[in-house]
């Protein structure tokens, strides 16, 4: 075993790490030791300005003792029970306090583990649906291009970012892909929702025609793409897509990963932008990050078509076995309270002005060929340094950090999305750390 080059840290050869360069981490690894607030610690005792709410998860801040003491008595009361034909009371009373802050009509939850679960969830339920109504001809998924859909093999077809199934082979048969609304020239340094685009929407009727309508099942796109370096919507897209949609007679996912649970200003992205969709896919906010969980919010009349035949017949063949965990329940159930409390679900709004304001000033700032926001989030595009993509993103990203700042990149696009508890000290000293990276690498 190699001891780690940190002094006082643990060894670091037996842990594969997730979406990293594990050979040049570990030759010099950058290690969060502990949180609160707004910030990490890091391993050398430096105070780390969280700019992402760790990956758009942490909307309550870090450290927050209400769930951590949550958490804690549920476990010390019941650690785990299962929920195939069993049930606990605190997954019933955590499903109903999500309807309650959901759009109406999405008052049907299953519990997750994950984003990528989610996702997979909601892919089943809506080809489950078109079947369970009688029509089995709809059986085919359509995607979006640059669309981050998770990493299970569902979430990778259905996805449009190559590097992400390159190696995995073909993926789900029957799988389309709308184009991406990425590099409309009319769209640059665009604040909020860019003018351009919509029209893309239409390609659904375009790949409807080329498969037939009937055999779509569902389309899923993010109403905000993250991963793929924060993709705003063109104004009129969604809704467009929506119509669309609605002439082929087919489901729409909003995978609502990143947006879910205040980014936007409203507890949902469909609230916020004024879209509804069929199936909203939620982890992340939903509680604070503290356990490992999602949920996927099925509107009343997708639920009930699986509500047909004998009563004793399971309706849906699917779920895991921490669906609904007890622990993973109270601490969400937590975060609801501290976010109704102290209004969280809506902060984005309020902040959203001064966030805009300090973010587009990065527009003269050397490299940068675009600047994207909505809500609490911020895309900051660089030009690659001599064609090879990555490069320049990825030392902007450790100067931040060695600046005491938290930022994430995704080859040369410069994400964020902080804790809804920011304050506009902290978007200052964020942007200011961000503009010295930017002015300090070639």
């Amino acid at each position: 075993m190699t001891n780690s080059p940190v002094p006082n840290a643990p060894a670091t050869d037996a842990f594969w790490m997730p979406f990293t360069a594990n050979r040049r981490f570990k030759a010099a690894p950058r290690l969060l030791v502990s949180a609160s607030g707004m910030f990490y610690r890091s391993h050398d005792d430096r105070e780390i300005l969280d700019g992402t709410a760790g990956l758009w998860t942490v909307n309550a801040g870090h450290g927050r003792k209400e769930i951590v003491d949550a958490v804690a008595r549920q476990m010390a009361e019941l650690d785990y029970a299962p929920t195939f034909q069993m049930g606990h009371p605190i997954a019933f009373e955590f499903a109903e306090r999500l309807a309650s802050i959901a759009p109406e009509g999405f008052d049907r939850v299953f519990f997750t583990n994950s984003g990528s679960e989610s996702v997979e969830t909601a892919l089943k339920i809506a080809l489950g649906y078109h079947y369970a109504r009688g029509d089995h001809r709809r059986t085919r998924l359509i995607g979006r291009e640059r669309g981050y859909h998770g990493t299970n093999f569902g979430g990778i077809s259905v996805g449009g970012i190559v590097a992400n199934r390159r190696v995995f082979g073909p993926g789900l048969p029957g799988v389309d892909h709308l184009p991406h609304t990425h590099g409309l020239a009319g769209n640059v340094f665009a604040q909020g929702q860019p003018p351009e685009g919509a029209h893309l929407a239409k390609e659904l009727d375009r790949i409807a025609a080329l498969h037939g309508p009937e055999t779509i099942a569902a389309v899923i796109v993010e109403p905000v793409a993250g991963s793929t370096g924060v993709l705003i919507p063109p104004l009129g897209y969604l809704e467009e897509l929506r119509a669309a949609c609605d002439r082929i007679g087919c489901l729409l996912i909003f995978d609502e990963v990143i947006t879910g649970y205040g980014r936007l200003g409203q507890p949902f992205a469909t609230q916020a932008l004024g879209v509804r969709p069929d199936l909203i896919c939620t982890a992340k906010g939903i509680n604070n990050g503290a356990l490992p969980m999602g949920a996927v919010f099925a509107r009343r009349e997708v639920h009930d078509a699986y509500m047909t035949g004998p009563e004793n017949l399971i309706e849906l063949f699917h779920g895991y076995t921490c669906s609904g965990h007890p622990a993973a329940c109270a601490a969400g159930l937590a975060t609801m309270d501290i976010m109704a409390r102290e209004g969280l679900f809506t902060r984005a709004a309020d902040m959203a002005p001064h966030w805009q304001k300090r973010l587009h000033e990065l527009k003269s700032a050397p490299h940068v060929v675009d600047v994207r926001n909505l809500g609490l989030i911020g895309g900051i595009e660089l030009a690659a340094r001599d064609g090879v993509i990555g490069a320049r993103g990825y030392d902007v990203f450790l100067k931040a950090y060695e600046a005491g700042a938290l930022i994430r990149v995704t080859g040369d696009i410069i994400a964020l999305s902080p804790p809804l508890i920011i304050e506009e000290s902290h978007i200052d000293r964020l942007f200011d750390t961000i503009g010295q990276a930017l002015h300090a690498v070639d």
